[in-house]
């Protein structure tokens, strides 16, 4: 357990912990095993330029739109980032009982969607691989830091993105116009989906052990939300594109990540809150018509774009 943890840090490691070795033992009846190298298309590569001298990536050998290579490249590169999230999560967490084996669990399923999703998008020439190792250096050097060390926002945000994580996923395969890239996707989303059914239920308990910190924690993270990508060159552009190809997009994020969380964490009909936990109550509520207004401006404006992503006259 990290040394700066303060004591009321450490007062809710210790009440939730119980929490956390039961969804633990829940997680690992239900994950099922699977193996990445299973979905990459092996058969069907070709060598690269360098050593083995082969054929150099061109733009025309993908055959995947801009908005998915868009998609997958964000992906790739957030999963490739694994090595910060664990930092981060380890430190707030901690390695010792039951959170510590939740945690590298956790790590151990997530990588190896980076190493899965890079195969197959090499095997496919879907994207530059010399782009894509140049872009993964300078993300991973970076680093990544949520800016929410407690143990309750770490929480709130690891629910919030886990729940986005797996649509993102889930839906570039459907746009993908490939069925093993959707299978992989598909996949993929499904871990996500179990990690988010861990994170959320443990959050819940959350809620119940003090409700107006958890209700606060939960209000800034959904009213600050920023996928882990956002830091990636380029990623606003490329997230415009996504959102305009209905990869990922405010309305999806409001409609099928943020409603069904708050409904299944109870939070409106939750009769135990002080006026702190009223008043973050009252902000999500103003967060989610706010996010709907945006929905509703972006779709005006993605209705003029062309298939690139540019705004037309």
């Amino acid at each position: 357990m990290s040394d700066d943890h303060t004591p009321a840090t450490v007062g809710f490691l210790v009440a939730l912990e119980p929490v956390v070795a039961r969804l633990l033992d829940r997680h690992l009846a239900a994950a099922k095993p699977w193996f990445p190298h299973a979905y990459v298309p092996w058969s069907e590569a070709t060598d690269y330029d360098g050593p083995l001298d082969g054929e150099p990536w061109r733009p025309g050998q993908s055959l995947m739109s801009d908005a998915v290579q868009d998609s997958f490249t964000v992906s790739l590169l957030t999963e490739d980032n694994l090595p910060s999230y664990h930092h981060e999560i380890a430190t707030v967490f901690g390695r010792d009982g039951a959170w510590g084996t939740w945690v590298h669990r956790w790590t151990a399923e997530e990588d190896r969607h980076a190493y899965a999703l890079r195969s197959y998008l090499h095997a496919r020439r879907a994207l530059d691989p010399v782009r894509l190792e140049e872009q993964r250096m300078a993300h991973l050097s970076r680093g990544f830091e949520s800016g929410r060390p407690g143990v309750l926002h770490s929480l709130a945000y690891v629910t919030v993105q886990e729940m986005a994580t797996r649509e993102a996923h889930r839906n570039t395969g459907k746009a993908c116009g490939d069925p093993l890239g959707e299978q992989l996707t598909a996949r993929i989303a499904a871990d996500e989906n179990l990690h988010m059914l861990f994170y959320r239920d443990l959050y819940r308990a959350a809620i119940d052990l003090d409700p107006d910190a958890a209700l606060t924690a939960l209000a800034d993270i959904i009213c600050d939300f920023r996928m882990p990508g956002a830091t990636l060159p380029g990623f606003r552009e490329r997230s415009l594109r996504i959102a305009a190809a209905g990869i990922y997009n405010l309305d999806i994020h409001r409609e099928h990540v943020l409603l069904p969380l708050l409904r299944t964490l109870g939070v409106w009909g939750r009769t135990d809150l002080t006026a702190v936990g009223d008043q973050a109550r009252e902000r999500i509520g103003l967060h989610l018509e706010q996010v709907q207004r945006n929905a509703a401006r972006f779709r005006s404006v993605f209705a003029r774009l062309d298939p690139d992503g540019v705004v037309g006259a």
